[in-house]
């Protein structure tokens, strides 16, 4: 299994999916990490130029219409062999877009990426689903 934490900087989680450039990518096998690398991750950022300042709708449901669910399909494409994508928070079209791609979004409040995998592996990491916006 694969799981992807969305990261700002390649060594903490993100705190917003949307925006983090990269993903840290962990392999687990047999509960056990047995492979880690670091993936570039299209954000925000990148989107910047086609609508001036604005990297998203701000009408109805967070990233819900149309632009935005193709923006989060690129977001995603870095990390389509994951099965869990991990973030701070998310708004609410990248977390169904993630479902639809039966990739299974967690929120946390957490904020080291090994911590994190250590509470997977363990069961013990709750979805906090309150960071949802």
């Amino acid at each position: 299994m694969k799981i992807a934490i969305a990261s700002d900087d390649g060594k903490n989680i993100s705190q917003h999916f949307g925006r983090a450039p990269y993903y840290i990518v962990y392999t687990i096998d047999n509960d056990k990490v047995t492979a880690c690398e670091v993936r570039d991750k299209v954000g925000h950022h990148s989107f910047l130029h086609e609508h001036g300042n604005e990297p998203h709708s701000c009408h109805g449901e967070h990233g819900a219409d149309a632009a935005s669910q193709n923006k989060h399909k690129s977001m995603l494409s870095a990390a389509e062999d994951c099965g869990v994508i991990v973030a701070g928070h998310m708004g609410g079209g990248a977390h169904r877009s993630m479902i639809e791609k039966d990739i299974e979004p967690v929120l946390t409040d957490l904020k080291d990426p090994d911590e994190v995998i250590k509470a997977m592996i363990e069961g013990r990491l709750e979805n906090r689903m309150d960071r949802l916006h």
